[in-house]
């Protein structure tokens, strides 16, 4: 890798998310393969390209084998762009060479074809002097070629003239040739490969991958992006490595006195917590609570609802007395709905991060709740990989300083109950919420049952939501809370009744 500070300086593709992966853009004077099937995104990632360089002052030239001006000029239009600038040239056959009399019939007529196209493409160059070059698409000049032989000879006299010529070349293909066909691969200087996955239900997901950069260091694995209006929009896969920083050694605390006292205090900045337990038994009303309370001491907060609608969880809260409406106005809480069929992992670890920097344009958030890790699963192509994408998502976090409350509810209200994946090792702090009966009631309890950071109360309380979160005295005389059947023995005089603390 030349980092020599005589080596030019990198050619910005204009997409900042892809020019991350890059590590700053493509080392200019080469040339680039950009591979997809139809609809993946190849001719919108390469006009974005080509309007950087117009950005920049430079000559540009798109030479289009396929696609007409008025098909450019109508993509072009959807993402609110002028090409003008772009010097943009159709060799496509015209209407009179389609007619029969026109056509060739002698022995091996892609010869004569072939050559013209080329010659026809290095004409443009000569005459356009580009610093920029889109070639699109390669399965044209494949099926002139005829054989693979020819076709690669065709590619490298391609490059050895662009090479010449100060030119940064990308060249589009469609991956129309026979599965396992990589001699392109090892002709280009970088390869970017773009999927377009169609999950069973939901939105169509988008990814690409760097199959190949030389001399550069770039950030592998694959990465979402979106296609909206303005071009790609790319979700640089999350390293949490690169987010190491110190950061001050605090407590959040919440506004119900007893629940700090079962955290030892509260819950450390730095560190995430796990609140588990079965649907309705008061999960998500406690992460607010810390939420709110953040928000009301200038902490923004941020919350994002995968299974509730806004209203709703606004209305509950405010139900329990917490109205979080004061803090949304003012922005130290911000509350958004994730849709998990509609917004892949990639994007959903782009938009905490957003919201952990500030760039999503409030205050940095120190507080991020996750309500519910269950939408989250469902939001995930491959569940095998939930885990890795979680601790990556929660190191990061952990390193911006930020308290972090994962909710998952268990499958099953009573009796055993199982979690849908097991992320209990990644969090900092575990909390466990159950159900329990005495007394012919259906009464709620709740214990902390791990904490890294610090000390911690082992006992069981009783919460109760009624009008507001209150937790009870310590409740010793209990059966069977880790097998998901608690048993209560004790008095009933000890439980809370209306208006006990």
């Amino acid at each position: 890798m030349d980092d020599s500070p005589d080596s030019p300086p990198l050619s910005a593709t204009g997409i900042a998310g892809l020019d991350n992966i890059l590590g700053g853009g493509l080392t200019p004077n080469r040339l680039y393969l950009i591979e997809g099937n139809p609809g993946s995104g190849k001719t919108t990632l390469a006009l974005q390209y080509l309007l950087e360089g117009v950005r920049r002052n430079e000559s540009c030239l798109y030479v289009t084998l396929s696609e007409t001006k008025a098909e450019l000029a109508a993509v072009a239009k959807s993402h609110g762009w002028s090409l003008t600038g772009i010097e943009i040239v159709e060799i496509i056959a015209s209407e009179a060479e389609l007619e029969p009399d026109n056509q060739h019939t002698m022995f091996q007529p892609a010869d004569l074809e072939l050559g013209q196209t080329t010659k026809a493409v290095l004409s443009e160059v000569e005459r356009v002097k580009p610093r920029r070059v889109v070639l699109d698409s390669l399965s044209e000049l494949r099926l002139l070629a005829q054989s693979s032989l020819r076709y690669r000879r065709q590619v490298l006299a391609l490059k050895q003239f662009f090479t010449g010529r100060s030119c940064t070349v990308m060249l589009l293909d469609d991956n129309t040739a026979s599965a396992g066909d990589l001699q392109l691969h090892s002709i280009a200087h970088g390869v970017i490969s773009l999927d377009h996955l169609s999950p069973q239900y939901g939105a169509e997901r988008r990814r690409l991958r760097v199959v190949k950069l030389r001399g550069q260091k770039f950030r592998g694995g694959h990465h979402d992006f979106n296609i909206v209006t303005g071009g790609l929009d790319v979700f640089p896969r999350l390293v949490a490595a690169e987010h190491a920083e110190d950061r001050e050694q605090k407590l959040l605390t919440g506004d119900v006195p007893e629940f700090d006292r079962l955290l030892g205090g509260g819950f450390d900045f730095g560190t995430s917590a796990l609140l588990v337990g079965p649907a309705g038994c008061g999960k998500s009303s406690v992460a607010i609570n810390y939420a709110r309370a953040a928000a009301a001491r200038g902490d923004r907060a941020a919350l994002f609802a995968f299974d509730e609608r806004s209203e709703v969880l606004l209305r509950r809260a405010a139900g329990l007395g917490m109205d979080l409406l004061p803090q949304i106005r003012d922005k130290t809480l911000t509350l958004q709905q994730v849709d998990p069929a509609e917004m892949s992992p990639g994007e959903f670890a782009a938009t905490v991060r957003r919201a952990v920097d500030g760039s999503d344009g409030h205050a940095p958030a120190k507080v991020v709740v996750i309500d519910s890790l269950n939408g989250y699963l469902h939001a995930m192509p491959e569940d095998e990989f939930l885990t890795v994408q979680m601790h990556e998502l929660l190191t990061y976090l952990g390193h911006k300083g930020v308290v972090t409350f994962l909710v998952m509810a268990q499958h099953g209200m009573i009796g055993a109950m199982q979690t849908p994946v097991d992320t209990t090792y990644l969090a900092d702090t575990v909390v466990l919420f159950r159900y329990f009966e005495a007394a012919g009631e259906v009464r709620q309890a709740v214990s902390v049952v791990k904490k890294r950071s610090g000390r911690h109360e082992r006992t069981i309380r009783e919460l109760k939501l009624d009008g507001g979160i209150r937790v009870g005295a310590p409740l010793k005389e209990f059966r069977g809370v880790l097998t998901g059947t608690p048993t209560y023995d004790g008095e009933s005089g000890t439980l809370m009744g209306p208006g006990n603390v």
